[in-house]
């Protein structure tokens, strides 16, 4: 990393944690007053957009959208694949109004935690498992009820670029059950933001929006093979944009032998 690179992004957490003060400060005493869609917008969209200008101007990442003809009028789940925080900014900014699966700890964090708690997320405890399951699909059902978006990462943590988790089944369940599609994600933003470290490297991040999957039926096998499908074009459309490795070609019949 050259110095110039590393003033750069040290600047960028600099304005980053200073804007994400102060607007969660200014939130604190309009956003209450807000109706939730406005509210949203004003704590989460217009700060995501500040986010991702900064990434742009100060880290040189930049992003293009493909698909974008493929989100539904009607707001419903979406799953994506975990690689950074970037995404986190994007979507909350390109979905509005929108809710997301988040660990519960992070409501606790001052000043932005608190802003979170206006958003209506899903709050789940990652050590109770069932109980967490319960809660995505209570809660989860309500908001899309209320036409507001829901975002899943069902990989349940960030995961480095060029590997893939198993997708849970809490998105999937929530989409059956609510009769609405899943609206599938993948994009590479952890080739330029990764995982670990401080380091960010420039860059177009390419993001892909799959056209809504729906169940075929309802119950447990309908959960579990739209789940499947989910995954299964997440890892295709990774592996077409360079991220996954090609998938391992399957072995060749061997030629029959005469006697």
């Amino acid at each position: 990393m050259s110095i110039l690179q590393a003033i750069r992004i040290f600047l960028f957490y600099l304005l980053l944690g200073t804007t994400s003060l102060l607007w969660c400060s200014l939130s604190f005493f309009i956003a209450p007053f807000l109706p939730f869609k406005a509210r949203y917008r004003f704590i989460n969209v217009y700060w995501c957009r500040c986010a991702l200008w900064l990434t742009k101007v100060f880290l040189g990442i930049r992003y293009e959208v493909k698909g974008a003809e493929n989100v539904p009028d009607r707001p419903c789940v979406i799953q994506s694949n975990h690689q950074s925080t970037w995404e986190t900014f994007f979507l909350s900014a390109y979905f509005s109004p929108l809710s997301q699966v988040l660990k519960r700890e992070l409501l606790y964090v001052p000043f932005f935690g608190w802003a979170m708690a206006m958003l209506r997320p899903i709050a789940i405890d990652r050590d109770n498992p069932k109980a967490a399951l319960k809660q995505v699909a209570a809660k989860g059902d309500e908001l899309l009820k209320d036409n507001v978006w829901v975002l899943i990462f069902p990989e349940g943590t960030r995961v480095p670029h060029g590997t893939i988790g198993k997708f849970s089944r809490s998105g999937s369940a929530l989409a059956v059950n609510a009769a609405l599609p899943v609206l599938p994600i993948a994009h590479n933003a952890g080739k330029f933001w990764p995982k670990i470290g401080w380091g960010k490297k420039p860059g177009v991040i390419t993001v892909v929006i799959g056209e809504p999957m729906y169940a075929e039926g309802s119950g447990p096998r309908a959960i579990a093979d739209l789940n499947d499908r989910v995954q299964a074009w997440n890892e295709k459309t990774q592996r077409e944009m360079g991220s996954l490795p090609p998938a391992p070609e399957a072995p060749a019949a061997n030629d029959q032998i005469a006697v």
